[in-house]
């Protein structure tokens, strides 16, 4: 789970139960309704519907809902928005906290790294294995800064990176070490020593980037 978004979305919930509290009831020529924080509501919308976005996609079905509820209908009070915006928000917690979006980018990113492992195959089953190391080496490098956007984490080196994921949690000492195998393979290649590695190696090579993809991209 992407530690960031799931709480980014604690906090918001947190605010969102902050602004319950504000409900007080008033008195009016139509009769009595109940009120919220007004400046408060708005300044919550905006950071939660940033954050679907973000999390969900902006053509998802909770951003899309959101937006829609968010509309004012006839004699309605910004409590009756709170309440069926906040459903819908508590909804989209819900479905990040069970693993069940994924946003298009996700998507997009998941087919261009089959593509390119692919790609990789094809090559050393043609006799290319220092090109098809590089281009696994890509995908792995790739997927690490993807995650130390989506942690917080400041790009760097490919050892660094490794290093930092592994310090917060993310995988363990072992997985660690099996990148830095993956990362000595890919040096190799691109700094044109096949003497030191072999077609096996790489086909592992490849097996072990699609397992990584797999275990902590999907």
């Amino acid at each position: 789970m992407n530690k960031k978004l799931a709480q980014r979305f604690n906090e918001l919930q947190d605010q969102l139960d902050t602004i319950e509290g504000t409900k007080k009831t008033v008195n009016g020529a139509y009769g009595s309704a109940e009120t919220i924080d007004t400046e408060l509501f708005t300044s919550w919308k905006v950071k939660a519907k940033n954050l679907l976005v973000t999390a969900c996609g902006e053509n998802s079905q909770h951003f899309i809902a959101f937006v829609e509820g968010e509309k004012r209908r006839t004699m309605e009070s910004d409590y009756g928005i709170k309440k069926r915006v906040g459903a819908i928000f508590g909804a989209a917690k819900e479905d990040f906290e069970g693993g069940y979006l994924i946003s298009l980018k996700q998507l997009v990113q998941a087919e261009v790294f089959e593509s390119e492992l692919e790609q990789a195959e094809e090559l050393l089953n043609s006799g290319y294995k220092l090109a098809s190391a590089v281009i696994a080496g890509v995908v792995l490098e790739t997927a690490l800064r993807d995650l130390c956007t989506d942690n917080g984490i400041s790009h760097g080196k490919l050892d660094s990176m490794n290093s930092q994921l592994a310090k917060s949690g993310l995988y363990s000492k072992l997985q660690q070490k099996q990148i830095t195998a993956i990362a000595d393979i890919r040096n190799s290649a691109a700094h044109g020593k096949p003497e030191l590695f072999s077609e096996q190696d790489v086909r592992n090579m490849i097996r072990d980037v699609e397992s990584f993809l797999l275990s902590y991209m999907a």
